[in-house]
């Protein structure tokens, strides 16, 4: 039983990423950047990640062959050149589009 619990513990902490924090209320805005460097496939999920750590983002969508990412945030919190200087920050140049 614990194993199995431990498994279930690891599956859900692994697909964490991928599913929005919450969901966005009517007042969320959508950003697109443009993001370099996104070269593999492991380069999507980083940039992801980097979005989602930011405060006040519900979902952050990556399309690694168009270079862009879209995201839904919550403008009391957060803004583009944030989100842009995010993904900066991990390595991954991002600008408003």
């Amino acid at each position: 039983m614990r194993i199995y619990l431990l498994s279930l513990a690891l599956l859900l902490t692994a697909c964490e990423g991928e599913q929005p924090r919450s969901v966005a209320p009517a007042t969320a805005q959508q950003v697109t950047l443009a993001v370099s460097n996104m070269t593999c496939a492991t380069c999507g999920p980083t940039v992801r990640k980097a979005l989602q750590d930011v405060r006040g983002v519900y979902k952050a969508v990556v399309d690694v062959d168009a270079g862009a990412a879209t995201v839904y945030y919550d403008p009391a919190l957060t803004d583009g050149e944030a989100l842009a200087r995010a993904t900066t920050n991990a390595g991954f140049p991002g600008r408003v589009m």
